[in-house]
Formats: structure tokens, sequence, C-alpha cells
């Protein structure tokens, strides 16, 4: 058995332009103010989110001047709070990620 499929016709959108009578959706607009100050957005998540930032060990000392010096040329995983604030320093991935577990917070991806 066969089926058969239609092609869907589909019409051309019209747009009004500023002269029409169609109504206009300015209470749409979006409010470009932020909805938090800066300090408020860093709390959030705060204690219960966490990330995961590689980088090589060059820059441990520009990221965090108070970790001492390492050899350099590796890559050094942190755990980083919602904030920001360094939880710890690993060289592996797999237990930068079983840390945020075992503290009970939730990791989450940057894009």
């Amino acid at each position: 058995m066969t089926a058969k499929f239609s092609t869907p016709k589909f019409s051309t959108p019209k747009f009004s332009t500023p002269n029409s009578s169609a109504p206009r959706f300015s209470h749409f607009a979006r409010d470009e103010s932020p909805p938090f100050s800066a300090e408020e957005f860093k709390s959030l998540g705060g204690g219960s989110v966490a990330y995961v930032r590689a980088f090589q060990s060059e820059e441990l000392g520009r990221l965090f001047p108070q970790a001492p010096k390492i050899e350099p040329g590796l890559r050094i995983f942190a755990l980083l709070g919602a904030d920001g604030a360094p939880i710890m320093l690993t060289d592996s991935r797999d237990v930068a990620l079983a840390d945020a577990f075992e503290r009970e917070l939730t990791t989450v991806s940057l894009h």
C-alpha cells in the first residue's frame, strides 16, 4: 500500500504598515532594564548550583591568585559556584563532577 501525501499550501504572510488600521502591539515591547542587580544575579543558585571550567595551569595564578604555583602545561578543572567562587581544583573533570555530587550541587553547562 502506498500512502499519498498532498503538498501543503501556504499563504503569503501579510504585514501591516505603520499607516494601516491593524492594531499596534507596542505594549509587548521588551523592557531592556536588567531584572536583577549584579549582586542579586551573582547570588542566584548560590549553594545549590555549580559548573566545571577547564583551563591550562598557566592561567591558574591569574584566575586564582591564592593557589600555589604548579607545573605548566597541565589541564586543570575547577568546580565553581554559581557566583564564580572556586570550590575545588583538580586534574580530572570526573573528580570535579563527583565532588559536586557529594556536595549535593546541581551542575550546569555553560555555553
